[in-house]
């Protein structure tokens, strides 16, 4: 019990995010009567809130540096342009304006990565400089029209499905990948735990390790029957999975990783470690301007058009996002399945509000408040630490 204590206190943000999630899900779930979680809605939850997440696995590497990037939103709308552009007007294959699309936001993110990194001037006056600009350049490119329709193949990256091979009225592959999953997590943890043990490290204990298992596998299987029982796994599903453990990894398991904290930690002190504090620092905007190109891309391929308003608000999602889920406004802390934790929480909050009906003023307010409490909460356990 007080191993079990200890890990909670240790990860009190996170695990506590993922409680809220289950609390908010089960209130939705009640006072919309079961619409929640109907697969079809589950489905629409994934498709409606991709773009933020896959803004919030780069914004959170951000913020652990220290930083912020107001310009997501603005970039993301202007990538969306240029891709259309080259596919609707220029008629150049999708993969090809989809790699030339991934570039220009490489190219928007070392352009502001110079500027914070090199030139020294705060991440916060380079990046809103770059949302005025960027959301300029979107109205000029467009000359304030949308551009339609886009290549049916490229719109399936964001409505697509994987395909099956079942006529049962279950999406077999989906049942397929669900156990596949849990085998993986089964075996990776079971890795993970003798490995704490052959170096002594200390480990809950055999009842609540297992315990964990059963939980987490069911909710695996769980969530893939109901995406089986509508239309299967979307493609932007696969997509996001793949970045998450891709991210997770690097932050995780990799020098590159331990820099990023260290950086966000106390950057005189990394600079004296031997961490290249000024490379990592414009890395990082490097990444975030790809990952807002493909949130760009995402957003352009589910509405089917390219439009000048386009990434409104994004930035401020993704942020609040990455704060709910745990991440520190100082640097330094984050973790990219807290940001799409925090991430799934403004999602579940935004659709069950909007199915119980509630008017677009009352969830700003609502999302503010929660934003507000996350920051408060880690503040009030930081001074609690330090006390």
């Amino acid at each position: 019990m007080e191993t079990v204590t200890k890990l909670f206190k240790n990860n009190i943000r996170q695990y506590g995010m993922m409680i809220a999630l289950v609390v908010i899900m089960i209130l939705f779930e009640v006072l919309t009567g079961g619409l929640l979680l109907k697969p079809i809605n589950i489905t629409n939850l994934i498709l409606q809130n991709s773009y933020i997440l896959v803004l919030a696995i780069g914004m959170v590497l951000v913020i652990i540096t220290g930083h912020i990037d107001l310009s997501v939103g603005s970039i993301a709308a202007f990538v969306g342009a240029v891709a259309a552009i080259m596919m609707v007007d220029w008629q150049l294959p999708a993969w090809v304006a989809v790699i030339a699309s991934l570039l220009v936001g490489a190219l928007i993110g070392a352009w502001q990565g110079f500027w914070v990194a090199y030139v020294r001037i705060p991440a916060f006056i380079v990046t809103l400089a770059g949302m005025l600009l960027f959301r300029g350049l979107t109205m000029i490119v467009l000359e304030g029209q949308s551009i339609s329709p886009f290549p049916g193949g490229f719109q399936k990256i964001s409505s697509g499905f994987l395909p099956d091979f079942s006529s049962t009225g279950y999406n077999l592959v989906s049942i397929i990948v669900g156990i596949a999953l849990t085998v993986w997590f089964i075996v990776n943890e079971l890795r993970e735990r003798r490995s704490q043990l052959k170096y002594g490290f200390e480990v809950p204990s055999q009842t609540l390790f297992v315990l964990k298992l059963i939980v987490v596998a069911a909710v695996i299987n769980l969530f893939t029957f109901m995406l089986a029982s509508y239309a299967g796994i979307p493609n932007i599903l696969v997509l996001l999975f793949i970045l998450i453990v891709v991210y997770s990894f690097v932050m995780n398991r990799t020098v590159m990783g331990r820099h990023v904290y260290a950086l966000g930690g106390n950057e005189k002190a990394a600079g004296l470690s031997g961490v290249k504090t000024k490379k990592v620092t414009f890395w990082v905007f490097v990444n975030m301007g790809v990952l807002a190109a493909i949130s760009g891309l995402i957003f352009a391929a589910r509405l089917n058009a390219a439009t000048p308003r386009a990434g409104t608000n994004f930035e401020l999602d993704a942020i609040a996002a990455c704060f709910i889920g745990g991440a520190s406004a100082s640097g330094g802390i984050g973790t990219v399945f807290g940001a799409i934790i925090g991430g799934l929480v403004m999602g579940v909050l935004n659709n069950g509000m909007s199915l119980i009906g509630l008017g677009i003023d009352w969830q700003q307010g609502i999302k503010g408040l929660v934003l507000l409490l996350a920051v408060a909460f880690d503040i009030y356990n930081k001074n609690k630490r330090s006390a």
